[in-house]
Parts: structure tokens; C-alpha cells; sequence
């Protein structure tokens, strides 16, 4: 399989490795001082880049009439455009905020408890993320999922980085050293506390499940997530 790589930073590189360890070949490795040539004769792109060039890799892909898998986070604000231009040109897409198995295990986790913890009024969440200092955007995406399937399965009603008030739930974001990737969910209460915790050891599971999402989506149309990739459903 041909494989565009759209984004040569540390994980890209870590992709590159990984598509080559599978028997992929790789027809274009997109940075910033070079242009969009081989990307039509991708079968599939790997997007992971940086917020302000996502949105024109992503069309770009869509315009080649390549299906492209999305790791970037902090360009949601152009979801729905790109959702629209994805469905104008018949691609493919799956956008995720994280592609490890773990994680997403973690995101049915997370929501398997938002429904149990909504019947307790006494237990109020929180969450923190940990990244590596070279991380853009704050929240993470990932954070920004958890909470996402939180407030879907609750009565919380949207997430912020400063002081909660009623229905919000408070998302704190470090950024610290190089560590890959820290998510924390808590419920405390005046009694006790229950914590749900995934913790990255390195950038390999998200590598894979990039690599995992684009053997999958190659000759597909569509909008699809990582639970119809890993059939979580």
C-alpha cells in the first residue's frame, strides 16, 4: 500500500517506521519546505501535523481523491467544513484525537462510568492531561474527547480550563518534559475518590493505530472513527 505522509515531526517519523515495518511504501513526506507532488498516487494519507496546516492537508487529500486519516488536533473549529468538502468529493476520512487501542478502550471506559456516576450528585469530575513541552494545543484533543463522552453520558454541560462552576467540568493541562501522553479522569467527593488514569510509555500505540486506521480506510468513502476501525461499537 502507498501511504502520503502529511506532517515529518517526531511522529511521523514514528509512522514512517512502523508503515515500512508493514510492507507499506511511502510516496510523499509532507513538511513545511516542500509541496503536495505524489500524493495522487497515495492509497491512503496520514495527517499528522501541526493545527494551522491540517486543514489544507486534509483538503488537499479529499481534492486528490485520497482517503486520509487525521491525527492532528487543535483545528476542530473546521470540522464541519471539512466534513462537508469530504462529502462534496466522496473521500474518506476518519479524524481522531488519539489512535492508540488503549486509549480508545479507555474513551468506552470513561463513558461506561459517566453513566454510573451520573445517578451520584456527591461525586464532582475533573481532569488532567500531561504532555510533552512541544504540544501546541491545550486542551489536548484527547482530553477534550474524554470529556466530550462524559458530558454525552451526563448532566455536565461543557468543559473548561479555568474554575468549574455548576455543570462544567474542569480540565487541567500540564506540559512537562517529554512525556508522551497523561490522561486522568477523577470523581471526588467529601468521602473518597475514584480515578480512571491511561498513561503513553512512548509514541508507538498512537503510530500504529495511525498505521492500523489507514490500512482500513485504503479503497473506503466515508466518515468513519476508530470504534468502526477497531470494531468498538
Amino acid at each position: 500500500m502507498k501511504i502520503a505522509l502529511l506532517g515529518y515531526g517526531k511522529m511521523g517519523k514514528v509512522i514512517e517506521r512502523i508503515a515500512l515495518e508493514r510492507g507499506h511504501e511511502i510516496v510523499l513526506k509532507k513538511d513545511e519546505f516542500n509541496t503536495y507532488e505524489g500524493l495522487s498516487t497515495a492509497d491512503v494519507a496520514i495527517d499528522f501535523s501541526v493545527p494551522t496546516a491540517a486543514v489544507d492537508n486534509i483538503s488537499n487529500c479529499f481534492h486528490a481523491n485520497v482517503p486520509v486519516v487525521s491525527g492532528t488536533t487543535g483545528w476542530l473549529e473546521h470540522y464541519d467544513e471539512m466534513i462537508a468538502l469530504c462529502n462534496e468529493k466522496k473521500g474518506g476520512f476518519i479524524s481522531s484525537s488519539n489512535f492508540s487501542l488503549g486509549v480508545n478502550i479507555f474513551f468506552g471506559l470513561n463513558e461506561y462510568l459517566a453513566k454510573i456516576m451520573n445517578q451520584f450528585d456527591s461525586y464532582k469530575v475533573s481532569m488532567e492531561e500531561i504532555h510533552h513541552i512541544h504540544k501546541l494545543d491545550a486542551p489536548s484533543g484527547t482530553a477534550i474527547s474524554l470529556a466530550k463522552g462524559v458530558i454525552e453520558n451526563s448532566n455536565y454541560s461543557e468543559w473548561t480550563l479555568d474554575d468549574a462552576k455548576n455543570n462544567q467540568i474542569h480540565i487541567e493541562a500540564k506540559r512537562i518534559g517529554e512525556v508522551p501522553g497523561t490522561h486522568i479522569v477523577n470523581y471526588d467527593s467529601a468521602i473518597d475518590s475514584i480515578e480512571i488514569k491511561h498513561t503513553a510509555h512512548n509514541r508507538e500505540g498512537f503510530a500504529l493505530g495511525a498505521v492500523i486506521a489507514a490500512e482500513w480506510l485504503a479503497g473506503k468513502t466515508g466518515i468513519y472513527t476508530m470504534k468502526d476501525v477497531l470494531n468498538l461499537n
